[in-house]
């Protein structure tokens, strides 16, 4: 990995992820989170003060030592421990069977392998868990859909591997979760950038 992607990229995807509108997103997502959680993607650690005192443990999964660090800045006295993990969704340093609830917000898009991590989510989880999520991706229309796929190659390269394209629904679907919930819609802004699935789903 060269300079921009392991010192720019992430303070880009830092200030992005400090959009207002994601936090009602995070508000509705995140407070649903109990017991061992674990947090795929967690960034710089702006979903650190939504969680609810049903949480124990946090503990934070990502492969970027630099948002790792601001992660760390966002700890404050809870009543919830926080442990944070360098390493990559598709080979997780977890025990199985072990985490309540898996959280993913805004990350399936820009994990290489999102078939794999998926998998995983469901061999760390314990067999009631819950994998709670909100991503963007794939929209409904045509038109939007031929542009993200025009877009995503190079879309790649500037934002740390972010895929516009993928069909998160389908996507949880085939690795073995049942969906419970699921809402889609756009938020406001480039609709390429812009449809979101939120939901929850557990392991078959």
């Amino acid at each position: 990995m060269g300079f921009y992607q392991e010192q720019i990229v992430p303070l880009l995807i830092n200030v992005a992820m400090r959009q207002g509108k994601l936090a009602e997103y995070r508000r509705r997502v995140v407070p649903a989170a109990e017991g061992h959680v674990l947090e795929i993607g967690i960034g710089s650690g702006l979903n650190l003060p939504f969680y609810s005192h049903e949480v124990d443990k946090v503990i934070g999964l990502d492969p970027s030592p630099k948002l790792l660090s601001m992660a760390q800045h966002q700890v404050r006295p809870t009543a919830f421990d926080v442990e944070f993990i360098e390493g990559t969704a598709e080979a997780m340093p977890i025990e199985s069977a072990s985490i309540d609830t898996v959280v993913t917000t805004w990350t399936m898009c820009s994990i290489p392998d999102v078939r794999d991590s998926l998998t995983e989510m469901r061999r760390v989880l314990k067999p009631t868990g819950r994998l709670l999520f909100v991503e963007h991706g794939r929209a409904p229309e045509a038109r939007v859909q031929w542009w993200q796929d025009q877009l995503t190659p190079a879309w790649k390269r500037l934002s740390g591997g972010c895929h516009l394209n993928r069909q998160v629904e389908d996507i949880i679907r085939d690795a073995g979760f049942r969906i419970e919930h699921l809402e889609k819609g756009y938020m406001r802004g480039p609709k390429p950038m812009t449809f979101m699935y939120e939901g929850r789903a557990r392991s078959y």
